[in-house]
């Protein structure tokens, strides 16, 4: 069984619902489903796992063991080449922006991914696939600070840190909504959070 990434640039960022639309196209062979990027070659040429299949994108493909190995090292590159890059096993796309105020800032899964500096977007999403088999999403500042996630029978655990002062605390709440506010302004320096809900030390 294969894992498979798909690249290619867009000038904004895009849905992950659009993301599959054009990575279907892609797949199709539609011309004008992208458009041409030099950033592509750029990718194809220093990943060994990636094969250019156009002008306009390029798609990884490696044995489902390795996908986390490969994935961070695509992730990575493909930011660096200017272009977006979509998982279609999770259904998540990785823009370019907006980022966060932490370019250090690492984004953890519980199926896996690990993703540094992610876009804002892409977080929002991921938090959105937690499940069983994906039990939490964490975005970590090694060091320095984390805030993590994971769902509950009836809503969410929700647990920060300040690494630095060795404290840590937990609350629960019902909507998926609050954690992505909360993840949001976590990347974004803010912490509303923390005073909008109520906390137990841990």
């Amino acid at each position: 069984m294969s894992f498979e990434l798909a690249v290619w640039h867009e000038p904004k960022p895009i849905t992950k619902e659009y993301a599959e639309n054009v990575y279907q196209a892609l797949r199709r062979g539609d011309p004008e489903a992208a458009t041409t990027h030099p950033g592509v070659a750029m990718f194809a040429e220093r990943l060994s796992e990636a094969e250019r299949r156009s002008a306009a994108h390029a798609v990884v493909t490696v044995d489902l063991e390795r996908a986390d190995e490969v994935s961070g090292e695509a992730f990575a590159l493909a930011v660096e080449c200017g272009l977006v890059c979509y998982d279609p096993q999770r259904g998540l796309v990785h823009n370019l922006g907006p980022l966060g105020v932490h370019p250090a800032m690492e984004m953890r899964t519980g199926d896996g991914m690990i993703v540094v500096n992610p876009d804002l977007q892409l977080v929002s999403d991921a938090l959105a696939t937690m499940s069983p088999q994906n039990p939490f999403t964490a975005l970590v500042v090694f060091g320095a600070h984390f805030v993590q996630s994971s769902p509950e029978i009836s809503g969410y655990e929700l647990e920060y840190k300040d690494s630095v002062k060795d404290l840590m605390f937990r609350t629960h709440v019902a909507e998926l909504e609050a954690v992505q506010d909360a993840f949001t302004e976590y990347a974004t320096g803010e912490r509303a959070f923390l005073e909008r809900h109520e906390w137990s030390r841990v």
